[in-house]
């Protein structure tokens, strides 16, 4: 079992949020596409109730995306994404004001939307599928709002995916975004991203590499394709098989662990927990 690493990030209000032990982020997914049925929110009542429920079993971040990235899925332009960030983001930064322990993240890749949803809408981390690859302006977007930045890894298409090909490209971006001034990344693989099965469970048998970036590393992989293929079962299925490599990332020391269950993430960092202090 590895150690666990605490970190600190400030947010874009000034406070200080220490990460001094494994946190749980509550995806909640504004779109009518997204790969898991269940995570998807069309209205802004539906919303208040996922949020009001992720926080009542204990998330530190609530995960708002409009724009569906699942693989063969049609992409919200801009205005789209906007208009449904818009029907319910208001009401879900009043519940999280009431909240003042719980984050909100925005799940964008442009960094107009991103940039609104800090200013606008009380955002307090961005959180980028594609590392700054969409978008060219993301980059210098967060180190103006002076936001937490989620940097995940997503390979072009004639880029090798090994574990150390991964690692080297997100040391260099990770050291880039260092020097831009941007001080509170947070690394993120991107389990699903551009890999295949064996890349993907390459990549978690390697995790501990990852802490060598001196970032709080975040893990994702709830209900995706290396849970469910691999067991030949379907999405809805995948919570037990999500739980499983949840518990070992959370060995491996992951930070943050984005999911679309809250309640079992957050039993598996209180079981891990308690085996630490053993």
């Amino acid at each position: 079992m590895v150690s666990f690493t605490p970190y600190s990030l400030v947010t874009p209000d000034g406070r200080l949020h220490e990460i001094d032990r494994p946190w749980v982020m509550g995806i909640v997914n504004i779109t009518p596409d997204s790969f898991y049925a269940g995570s998807r929110t069309a209205s802004a009542e539906a919303a208040a109730i996922r949020v009001q429920e992720f926080i009542s079993q204990g998330a530190n971040i609530i995960d708002v995306g409009a724009c569906s990235t699942r693989p063969g899925a049609e992409t919200a332009c801009e205005k789209e994404e906007i208009e449904r960030l818009e029907a319910v983001m208001p009401t879900v930064r009043d519940i999280l004001s009431k909240h003042g322990n719980v984050l909100l993240s925005i799940d964008t890749f442009r960094a107009t939307v991103a940039q609104r949803a800090v200013e606008q809408w009380g955002a307090d981390i961005v959180n980028d599928i594609s590392g700054g690859r969409f978008d060219s302006e993301m980059w210098a977007t967060v180190r103006q709002l002076r936001v937490p930045y989620v940097l995940t890894h997503y390979p072009s298409d004639d880029e090798a995916k090994g574990v150390a090909d991964v690692l080297e490209r997100m040391a260099r971006d990770t050291d880039a975004l260092r020097q831009m001034g941007v001080n509170d990344v947070i690394v993120d693989p991107g389990f699903g991203f551009g890999k295949d099965l064996n890349e993907n469970f390459a990549i978690m048998c390697e995790l501990e590499a990852f802490h060598s970036l001196m970032a709080p590393l975040l893990v994702g992989v709830s209900r995706k394709r290396m849970v469910w293929q691999t067991l030949e079962i379907s999405a809805s299925d995948a919570l037990n098989g999500t739980t499983v490599l949840n518990a070992v990332a959370l060995l491996s020391g992951a930070h943050i662990l984005r999911v679309h269950d809250v309640a079992p993430a957050r039993e598996a960092v209180e079981l891990i927990q308690h085996l630490r202090q053993q």
